[in-house]
């Protein structure tokens, strides 16, 4: 294809970095920017952001959701339309990776950090306050006859509804969309690639430049959140375990010490760094995942996979629907913060599953990508979700409970883990997984960032990642600093709302491409 784009082509070189102009200088200096005003005006930034995020989850919720739900639709209509037989890479390309380090790097960078914060708080959440008008099982702290197997249902369907088929359709628009741009047309590895059936030439100037520095406001801001959730939760465990002082000082103190071990996995590169710990991340969740539920209610667990999977796509219609909800809480509090968080990490994990993906038929990427991290993600959440609610329900342990009540939701893991044996061995295991999460998305992200900033180059100076890798940790601690967990959320949504519609400019993008190419 004759588009005369090529990798850093507009490139400047100064002290030995290897940068785009103006997207490196205009990222950094902002973003710079950011971190000193943040921690100049500690006090005025939490409420700040807080009244942004609520601002823009109760204005634009209509939109996060019809976008989410169109991308879904695109995924499945191509998946089963002759539009699947296209070979990412060409007709001749064969896979650079096996099934098993595929599917370990985009899992773990996709939502490992989230599936430990969340998998037993959010069960058991949506179990005390159920959306749609469903009725709470706990009334002035008694259990309602007859209430509660409602409410379960309802707690697991809207669980999966955020982790499903909707957060892993988002990531397959981005990274379906510049893997075709990269291996099929030739064109650099920058998120601007991906508008060239749109935008053509003018993605070499300032369209494609806004769309670069945007793309990496959101990644930052999206893996800042993930990292403020992982330090909180991994700090919180430390404290359970070993009675570390549980203060704004030592998650501080730990997020600098994660991003050291991030940076040394930054200096080894995708192969060595970044593929090594993912793979080992999934040996250790695997095995978490195993004993909860070989110990665990084995049966519950079971039937639960089945029964929660036949819940969440009967209820996914009215979950889906955005049009005169009276559940306002769960639609702005939850929904629209999870689709912008997933869309705020889009440009991130869509980039970084691009890259390991060519070699792969459409139907095979978004049949992988899509369907079996959804299955996945049902057995996650059903094995801690549910444990946590067979707990409370079946035994009448009300640890992971009281965490819920106090909403300490950092706690929510460890509660459940303290009902089972050897919870000091799987506390610890638990707290290893935050911990590898956090440094398998810090140097996924850095490579991902670096690759935008470096007008899409793969090999650009190790340096400049390191940059990236730093400044990650910089702004997860001031948005810890300036506010905590709200601040996380707000930035995450700030970014992920103008980028909500760039995906769906992406969507129209990659059904252009997919039309004219071979099969």
């Amino acid at each position: 294809m004759d588009h005369g784009l090529e990798a850093g082509q507009d490139n400047v070189r100064i002290f030995g970095l290897d940068v785009h102009n103006p997207v490196f200088f205009v990222s950094a200096v902002t973003i710079v920017a950011f971190v000193i005003g943040t921690l100049i005006f500690r006090e005025s930034v939490g409420p700040a952001l807080e009244g942004l995020r609520i601002w823009l989850t109760s204005t634009f919720d209509w939109l996060f959701m019809i976008a989410a739900n169109l991308f879904v639709l695109f995924c499945l209509v191509v998946v089963v339309s002759p539009l699947g037989k296209v070979r990412i890479g060409g007709l001749e390309a064969t896979p650079d990776y096996s099934y098993t380090g595929w599917f370990s790097m985009l899992f773990a960078a996709g939502m490992g950090i989230g599936l430990m914060f969340f998998g037993v708080l959010e069960p058991m959440y949506h179990f005390n306050n159920p959306p749609l008008g469903i009725a709470p099982p706990i009334v002035d702290g008694v259990l309602v006859e007859g209430a509660a197997e409602q409410a379960r249902e309802m707690g697991m369907a809207a669980t999966i509804y955020h982790w499903g088929l909707h957060p892993w359709a988002i990531y397959a628009v981005v990274a379906l969309s510049l893997a075709l741009a990269t291996y099929n047309r030739g064109m650099p590895f920058s998120i601007r690639s991906a508008f060239y059936p749109i935008f053509g030439e003018r993605i070499r100037g300032w369209t494609g430049h806004v769309i670069d520095i945007m793309a990496v406001f959101a990644t930052l801001f999206g893996l800042a959140t993930s990292l403020g959730f992982g330090a909180s939760q991994a700090l919180a465990g430390l404290n359970e375990l070993y009675g570390v002082p549980n203060t704004d000082t030592m998650k501080v103190l730990l997020i600098i010490g994660i991003t050291a071990i991030a940076l040394g996995s930054v200096v080894a590169g995708l192969d060595t760094g970044v593929k090594r710990l993912s793979e080992l991340n999934m040996v250790l969740a695997v095995l978490l995942l195993l004993f909860v539920i070989v110990l665990g209610p084995t049966l519950a667990i079971v039937t639960g996979f089945f029964t929660n999977t036949v819940d969440y796509v009967k209820n996914l219609p009215a979950l889906s629907n955005w049009i005169g909800r009276g559940d306002d809480a769960f639609v702005h509090g939850w929904t629209t913060f999870y689709w912008a968080w997933w869309i705020s990490w889009s440009p991130f994990v869509g980039m970084f599953i691009a890259r390991v993906s060519r070699g792969r038929t459409v139907r095979e990427f978004l049949v992988c990508v899509l369907i079996i991290p959804t299955l996945v993600s049902i057995l996650w959440m059903t094995t801690f979700g549910g444990t946590a609610m067979n707990q409370f329900l079946a035994e009448g342990y009300t640890g992971v409970q009281q965490t819920v009540v106090d909403y300490v939701p950092e706690l929510s893991l460890f509660a459940m883990l303290a009902d089972l044996p050897l919870a000091p061995v799987t506390s610890l295991i638990g707290i290893v997984l935050v911990i590898v999460f956090f440094v398998t998305s810090s140097d996924s992200g850095s490579l991902v960032i670096d690759s935008i900033t470096a007008g899409g180059k793969v090999d650009a100076p190790v340096a400049q990642r390191i940059f990236w890798a730093i400044f990650e940790g910089l702004v997860a601690i001031v948005l810890l600093l300036g506010g905590g967990l709200a601040a996380l959320q707000a930035g995450a949504i700030a970014t992920g709302f103008p980028f909500a519609i760039l995906l769906l400019l992406m969507m129209y993008a990659t059904l252009k491409v997919l039309r004219t190419e071979p099969r």
